[in-house]
Formats: C-alpha cells, structure tokens, sequence
C-alpha cells in the first residue's frame, strides 16, 4: 500500500478520499490549514474514526499559500515513513458573484490558493519522487474549465490555470518516474462546504451596479443541483472511489485525465479530443518521450 498526502482534508472530497484511502489500507496524511482551531472538528472526527478501525491516517498541517509549510508537511511525512508515493492535490475555494467586482487582490489570491498552492506542494514533494524516480500526482481539477457557467468567473479561471500547470508538469516529471492523473468532478453540491462556503467580490460599489442580476446569482446553487436527474445524487464518495482506483493501477497504466460527472455534461468527450490534439502537437514537436512515465 501506499503513503499519500492529501491537501484540503477537513471536508467534502478531501475528507471523503482521506477516509476511503485509509479504510483501503493506505497510509494517510491528510492535511489541513488550521487543524488546531477552525479544523478542529475535523481532526477529532476523523481522529476517532482512525482509532476506531485502525486506519494509518494522520493528521498534519498545511497551508498551500505558504512554501514553508508545505515543506514542512512533507518533512513530517518523510521523517515518519519510507517515502511519499503520491500526492493528491484537492484544496481549493470557490468565489460566486461579478467578475468585475472582483478585485486584482480578490482574483490573486483564489489562483494563490487554488492553483499556486499545488505548485508550492509539488516543488515541496518533487525532489524526493524525483530522487526515488517515482511517485503520483492526483489533481482534483474540474469539468468547469469546459463548462464555465455565470458568476463563478475567477473560479473558472483558477481551475484552467490549475489544470494547465499539472498537463505541463507532467511532461517534465514523467521523464523521473512520476504519474499524473487529473480527476476532473462535476459540480458537487452535497457533502462538501463548497457552494454554502464561497466567498463573494469585495468591490461592493460594483457590485450593486449589477444589482439587477442578483436574483440569478443567489440561486446559483440551486442551479447547479438541478442539473440531475431525479435519483441522481452529486456526492464527493464517487470522486473518491475513483481516486481510490487510481491510485491501485500499477505503474504506467495510471489515466492521465478521469471525468466523474453525474450532470453528464460531455466534458468528457471534449477532453478526449482537447488530449489527443494536444498530445499530437507534442509529438510534431519531438518531445513525444514526455508523454510516457520513463520506467
């Protein structure tokens, strides 16, 4: 089995992928930004639970917009086990309202959080898969990049960046051993702190320039909960299974892209087609060894 740090661990599919990784056999850090105080709930949660059914999960802090604390997270990992074999990079914050009210500090720090945050974990994690030449790299992206529904404008944008970066990381570390996966979920409305947590524009004067469109805002959850069909639920447990699936390949026959989406939106069909082209432009380049993990 394997040790793998998860970011983002306290709720919804963190938290879901943290449990069902350890209940599979796994060892388990699932990190946290403030496990001593807002995440508390969660770390004695899941604490119980761990002790309960003797799982390996530990619990750790982690900041993804501090370098120095995703070094630290993954200090504390190599200090207590053999080695990280995969990181499962899932933490994120959703913003809901006016692009344009969205300040320049409002939309740096989503992509700091959102896309940033999983390059600081990399570059924490990424000299020991590199020294062991080996490893995964799981990112929870979105099917929002291909969708790109109203108001949820610096959202959409953080999660193509997040995306873009893991497809142009991948081509570098697959030369060192190392698999990426990305796991794209639909829009998740239950389970999950996601929609009922989101934050909102901080340029009120803008805002209220748009006042007319607020009832279409203020059921943005509703909407995306209507997009199923009747029995169809959107939970985080589905992501998770897949994620726990992933993670069980053998090496080299890990999917570099999965879509798990109960809207059926077709985001799959669109990323099939956006891979292929793009992995033919790479060959036409020469770099077509980059697309294989070197054994």
């Amino acid at each position: 089995m394997s040790t793998v740090l998860i970011t983002g661990s306290s709720t919804g599919i963190g938290r879901r992928t943290a449990e069902t990784l350890a209940a599979a056999g796994h060892t388990v850090y699932a990190t946290m930004r403030d496990p001593g105080n807002r995440d508390a709930g969660a770390v004695s949660d899941l604490n119980t639970r761990a002790r309960s059914r003797g799982w390996k999960l530990r619990i750790v802090e982690l900041d993804v917009t501090s370098q120095a604390s995703a070094d630290a997270a993954v200090r504390h990992v190599l200090d207590e086990t053999d080695g990280l074999d995969a990181v499962v990079h899932n933490a994120g914050h959703l913003y809901i309202g006016y692009v344009e009210a969205f300040t320049d500090n409002d939309v740096s720090h989503l992509l700091d959080v959102n896309t940033i945050g999983a390059h600081r974990v990399n570059r924490a994690a990424l000299p020991h898969m590199r020294s062991r030449r080996s490893g995964t790299l799981l990112y929870v992206g979105s099917t929002i990049q291909v969708t790109t529904p109203p108001f949820l404008g610096p959202y959409v944008a953080s999660k193509a960046a997040f995306d873009a970066l893991a497809v142009v990381t991948s081509y570098e570390v697959s030369q060192f051993g190392i698999e990426t996966s990305i796991v794209m979920p639909g829009a998740i409305t239950q389970g999950t702190n996601h929609f009922p947590g989101a934050s909102h524009a901080s340029d009120l004067r803008v805002a209220v320039q748009y006042a007319e469109l607020d009832p279409l805002v203020e059921r943005t959850h509703e909407a995306h909960e209507q997009l199923f069909a009747p029995g169809t639920t959107a939970d985080p447990q589905s992501v998770a299974d897949e994620i726990e699936r992933i993670l069980a390949l053998p090496v080299g026959s890990k999917p570099f892209r999965s879509v798990v989406d109960a809207a059926e939106a077709g985001v799959d069909h669109v990323m099939a087609f956006s891979d292929l082209t793009r992995e033919a432009f790479v060959r036409r380049l020469g770099f077509a060894e980059t697309l294989k993990v070197k054994p």
